[in-house]
């Protein structure tokens, strides 16, 4: 089971993942807990721009989920549809029904109930700090944390991560493929150098190479996204280059399985 915050989060982080084991015929279940209001419009209209209508939007990355889910061959999707509460700062943080206002054990519960009725082996989802520091992949992590207490299941849990050594390639990358990158100014340098983890730090390495055409697919199937137009620029023989090995933290294990990993079902076969 993934618990993700927004449609395409599924793709990008653990795309490869969810295509390697499905093709194991391993059972997979997608959680998405936001409706992706605040995403891109038609065009790339952003929120709070003349034209940007939350709903909409919702509708439209509602169809690319599912598109996304078709081609990564996900068992169940499940949407908790709360409102995207946008980025750390913005107004709709504190927007009635926002995923950000909702009380975590509100959400807690529900995720709980879908713990209990699927009972994952391995559970997915971001750490402490959203990855970057986004408030919908925080409260992610938080109701994942609550929602495993109140069940008592003990699956092995993962964080998605990625390695710094990968993380610095990105911007030379970028400017390979023409996107306007500019040298951040010193303090978002310094907060961008805390995305990530040193290489020795990350416990599970799954190699996904294969399944890069898919992950590659699922992420097209969101095109409406700006911020995805990069990564479909690379094409996927380059894209699987750069994104074939997917990274985590384990947080949870009862099983013993020696670190580091090379998949997240190691001591469950």
């Amino acid at each position: 089971m993934a618990v993700h915050a927004h449609p395409d989060d599924e793709a990008t982080g653990t795309g490869g993942v969810l295509a390697r084991y499905a093709a194991e015929g391993i059972r997979t279940v997608l959680v998405t807990c936001t409706d992706g209001g605040c995403g891109d419009g038609p065009g790339g209209v952003k929120p709070g721009e003349p034209g940007h209508d939350p709903a909409a939007v919702a509708a439209m990355r509602r169809q690319e989920l599912a598109a996304s889910c078709e081609v990564l061959k996900i068992d169940h999707l499940e949407l908790l549809d709360y409102a995207d509460s946008g980025m750390m700062g913005w107004a709709a943080n504190e927007a009635p029904g926002a995923f950000w206002q909702t009380p975590v054990a509100e959400s807690a519960a529900r995720l709980a109930d879908l713990l209990l009725r699927y009972r994952p082996d391995v559970v997915v989802t971001y750490d402490e700090n959203g990855f970057y520091g986004h408030p919908d992949h925080i409260q992610a992590n938080r109701i994942t944390t609550a929602a495993l207490e109140l069940t008592g299941l003990t699956p092995k849990v993962y964080w998605t991560t990625a390695p710094r050594s990968t993380i610095q390639r990105f911007g030379e990358v970028m400017r390979e493929f023409g996107a306007d990158w500019e040298e951040p100014d010193p303090a978002e340098a310094a907060a961008m150098a805390e995305i990530g983890l040193p290489d020795e730090e990350i416990t599970t390495w799954v190699d996904t190479t294969a399944f890069g055409g898919q992950k590659f697919d699922a992420l097209a199937a969101h095109a409406s996204q700006g911020e995805n137009i990069f990564f479909l620029k690379m094409g996927k023989e380059r894209f699987t280059e750069l994104m074939g090995v997917e990274t985590f933290v384990r947080v949870q294990d009862s099983t013993g399985a020696a670190l580091p990993e090379d998949d997240l079902f190691a001591g469950l076969r």
